[in-house]
């Protein structure tokens, strides 16, 4: 922490040093906020915030400065133009900046420190935020294409490996109802077959029994005609 103060100490003093040459004095007073923690992921884009507010300066727009402060040294990232256009970009909205870094490692775990300048001579035209840690979760290596390729063809085999034993299941549980069925409609035709079978019988017997009467009365019909002939 006593080193992180002294670099503040630092850029103060090199601000002043660069807005020196303006040698007017004035009464502008700058402040700068940032938030003190912010969290992200790895492969990741993040826009760390800062805000600032001004009295009594007298140019309109201020340069705004971007610093990272690693373990034992720090980096110039926007001053005012930033050193990898890829990487990092600043947007400004009247007193609100956004510094946007893409494409997150764990490498970029820093303190991420904000500056404001003014041309105004002032002491205090010139103000830094107390900076933001930034702290990148991960495991700071990306996938590659290869792996994940090689994942999604996994994912595909066990989605189909499990749709194929979850229909060997279904049809598991479900054949011996369908036996049960089919045994009970068989049964039910074999009742059918039964039952006609014994109507036909029934039918049979009921001719069989008429052609037995009418036989047995046919010779008391020809004895009585003979004994009509007689007399």
């Amino acid at each position: 922490m006593a080193s992180f103060n002294k670099f503040k100490n630092v850029l103060m003093l090199a601000f002043d040093w660069i807005l020196y040459g303006a040698g007017v004095a004035g009464h502008c007073q700058v402040t700068v906020a940032q938030p003190r923690f912010q969290q992200a992921d790895s492969y990741m884009n993040v826009s760390l915030p800062c805000s600032f507010s001004a009295s009594g300066c007298s140019s309109p727009q201020p340069e705004v400065l971007w610093f990272r402060f690693l373990t034992n040294t720090h980096q110039g990232l926007c001053t005012p133009g930033c050193t990898d256009h890829q990487k990092y970009k600043v947007h400004s909205a009247g007193n609100n900046i956004l510094l946007q870094i893409k494409d997150l490692t764990e490498d970029d775990s820093a303190v991420y420190i904000c500056g404001i300048a003014f041309s105004d001579s002032s002491p205090l035209s010139k103000q830094t935020g107390d900076g933001t840690v930034l702290t990148v979760t991960g495991s700071g290596k990306q996938p590659s294409h290869g792996k994940l390729i090689s994942m999604i063809i996994a994912s595909t085999l066990l989605f189909l490996y499990s749709s194929a034993v979850l229909i060997s299941f279904v049809v598991y549980k479900l054949k011996p109802k369908l036996q049960k069925k089919s045994g009970k409609d068989q049964t039910t035709e074999n009742c059918k077959i039964n039952s006609g079978r014994k109507i036909f019988q029934a039918i049979a017997q009921e001719l069989q029994k008429q052609r037995y009467a009418q036989h047995q009365q046919q010779p008391e019909d020809l004895e009585d005609d003979t004994v009509y002939q007689n007399r």
